[in-house]
């Protein structure tokens, strides 16, 4: 005969075998730890491009003093449109002139209320929400280069030699990021932050091959190399050949071999209305040789900018926008 258990034995014997299983069940319970802030940030600019926006100035694309066909851009024609993808319908936001709103737009996606040009003592903003900050806020590292600065202060005034226009040949309306007070310290020319994130377009090179750039890294040529001033020529010829003297510095880097770089080559405005103005977009993903008629504005770049490096809210009129995911094969 089996001996019997005693009721109040069994309990006592069912909640310890109970016990000893919940460690386990509890363990198998948990999630997963989650990764860090800092680990997160590290994945995603690990597979993310190295992405360049270089800024030219007052060009329409096609028609009466356009560049596309242009016998003052051969280099353009020639050998960027055959390697790049092309926006044949891309313009400058509605009304949006001049210089300043544009370059504004494409860093907030609005141009704040501002419809003329000026330096940041008038015209600072106080607003966080752009797009540098965001990349910032997320530990994303960008920089800004700028011919013919000195890199020893912000670049929140003119500085430079002056072009045979009369002017300075940096000016701080073709850089949108020293309008804002976060960037710079609420305007201090010796802002750490500022000198550190702008540096002298000359220093790419070394930049590059010490991997010292940054994630995101805007590019704003003087007011020659940017076809703004006459500059005693052809503005088109002076953007043509700067492209042909400049783009090789990426183009041979070995980040770009390696497949990592996006280069968008836009431009702030149109010269007659409202556009087409041109725009390429040059490495990693881009469709060769191709060309779209959707139209677009500087809202459906900030907003690919922002799909890019995975950050937000979409900024601004970026939140409305189609992105320029049809200029890739592969979608950064």
């Amino acid at each position: 005969m089996t001996p019997s258990i005693p009721l109040q034995g069994l309990t006592r014997v069912l909640l310890s075998a109970l016990l000893a299983l919940c460690p386990l069940a509890w363990a198998q319970a948990q999630p997963a730890e989650a990764p860090s802030t800092e680990a997160l940030s590290a994945q995603a600019q690990s597979s993310t491009p190295i992405v360049f926006l270089i800024v030219l100035e007052n060009k329409n694309w096609v028609g009466r003093g356009g560049i596309s066909g242009s016998g003052e851009a051969p280099y353009i024609n020639r050998t960027l449109v055959p390697m790049a993808a092309v926006a044949n319908n891309y313009f400058n936001p509605y009304g949006n002139h001049p210089s300043l709103p544009n370059y504004l737009w494409m860093e907030g996606g609005q141009n704040y209320g501002i419809h003329a040009d000026g330096a940041p003592s008038q015209y600072h903003l106080k607003t966080h929400a752009h797009f540098s900050e965001l990349l910032q806020n997320a530990g994303i590292r960008w920089r800004g280069y700028a011919e013919s600065i000195s890199g020893k202060v912000c670049p929140l005034h003119a500085e430079g030699a002056y072009d045979a226009n009369g002017g300075r040949l940096y000016q701080p309306k073709h850089f949108p990021q020293v309008y804002f007070d976060d960037m710079t310290g609420a305007r201090n020319s010796y802002s750490a932050y500022c000198i550190q994130h702008v540096r002298p377009l000359g220093q790419l090179g070394s930049d590059l091959a010490n991997n010292a750039i940054g994630r995101y890294n805007f590019i704003a040529p003087n007011m020659c190399h940017d076809g703004h001033d006459s500059c005693g020529g052809n503005p088109i010829a002076h953007i043509d050949s700067w492209l042909k003297n400049f783009l090789p510095i990426i183009l041979n880097s070995s980040q770009y071999k390696a497949g990592h770089v996006v280069i968008f080559i836009a431009t702030d405005e149109a010269a007659n209305g409202d556009g087409p103005i041109p725009f390429l977009v040059l490495g990693h993903g881009v469709k060769h040789g191709y060309k779209n008629e959707i139209r677009y504005t500087h809202s459906a770049l900030l907003r690919t900018l922002e799909e890019i490096f995975r950050v937000g809210p979409l900024l601004g009129h970026a939140a409305y926008a189609n992105d320029l995911r049809d200029l890739f094969s592969v979608f950064p």
